[in-house]
């Protein structure tokens, strides 16, 4: 399908409702994407105590990107086709000191799909690659996984006070810039190991601060995939006896699939249901169900680098 070239309009930034909130409102900017020109796009970072971008910034940022070329290209409002799969692959890690050019490229625009290709760079450094895939909304059978029992999130202890009562530089960059409230029914593994290594978890999530007033479905998508990088390694942690402060432990995601299945809100409770299926050669993969209001919302597939010294595996 032919493009019109860039315009003036194009020099604008992604449309997103805006809240003055700390930490959400800094989440929110980073996926406020620039626009330079015809399916070209530019982010910035995010603060990360590693010194390295952040996975889920680039995933959220890339979501945020194929979808705003669909509806350019097409000339389509968000409602006529949404965003239900992305296929991504990290390739390098991202420099936080330097912007992310993201370049969105047409594969196809069908009478129910819509596909995107999206790479990333960071001057010619490749460091992300995904497929994100469109469909028109469409009536169809409905087949979805029960949602587990487990304890609800009330009672349970939270990494927002988890990380505000420790005094070092890691827990004051968490408290203060992470917008995310996370809740373990098995307990957390931030200092030490579960003696009890189950290769599976729960964990609730939400926004800690409510999403703003007019807040698409497609930026609800964004915040998930945001969201979910930062725990989806941890069954594999956990089933292998580790901690996220386990001496010489280094994790990084590879690879991350998600199929979005039915709408949710941020602003309310998720519970994610997570399996650790495979850990060996250094690399560990977790899938996980995630639900609301006891609807199935969406499922995703992560592996990631796994390493540590041999001797902390015994």
């Amino acid at each position: 399908m032919a493009r019109a070239a860039g315009s003036e309009e194009d020099m604008h930034r992604i449309d997103i409702p805006e809240t003055h909130t700390e930490p959400l409102a800094s989440i929110l900017n980073n996926l406020r994407l620039e626009r330079c020109g015809t399916g070209r796009y530019r982010g910035q970072n995010l603060v990360q105590i590693t010194g390295k971008v952040y996975g889920g910034q680039v995933l959220g940022q890339a979501t945020m990107a194929a979808a705003d070329d669909v509806q350019r290209s097409l000339g389509i409002g968000e409602d006529e086709r949404l965003a239900h799969s992305i296929t991504a692959a990290f390739q390098r890690a991202g420099h936080l000191d330097e912007p992310i050019e993201f370049q969105v490229e047409e594969i196809n625009d069908l009478r129910s799909f819509s596909t995107r290709n999206v790479t990333a760079y960071q001057g010619d450094r490749l460091i992300f690659t995904a497929r994100v895939s469109f469909q028109l909304r469409q009536p169809g059978p409905t087949l979805a996984s029960p949602m587990p029992d487990v304890p609800g999130p009330e009672g349970l202890p939270s990494s927002v006070d988890f990380f505000g009562a420790l005094d070092n530089v890691f827990a004051k960059v968490m408290s203060s810039t992470n917008g995310i409230d996370m809740r373990r029914v098995e307990g957390d593994i931030y200092l030490r190991p579960d003696p009890g290594r189950s290769p599976r978890q729960h964990l609730w999530l939400r926004a800690r601060s409510p999403m703003p007033e007019g807040t698409s479905r497609t930026l609800q998508r964004a915040m998930l995939g945001y969201s979910a990088d930062q725990f989806m390694l941890e069954p594999a942690l956990r089933a292998l006896g580790l901690a996220w402060l386990s001496r010489g432990i280094s994790v990084a995601t590879l690879d991350h699939a998600i199929w979005w299945h039915r709408n949710f809100d941020m602003s309310e409770w998720i519970l994610a249901e997570m399996e650790c299926v495979s850990a060996q050669n250094g690399r560990a993969l977790v899938n996980a169900k995630f639900f609301q209001d006891g609807r199935h919302i969406a499922s995703m597939s992560q592996e990631g680098m796994v390493r540590v010294p041999l001797p902390a595996l015994n």
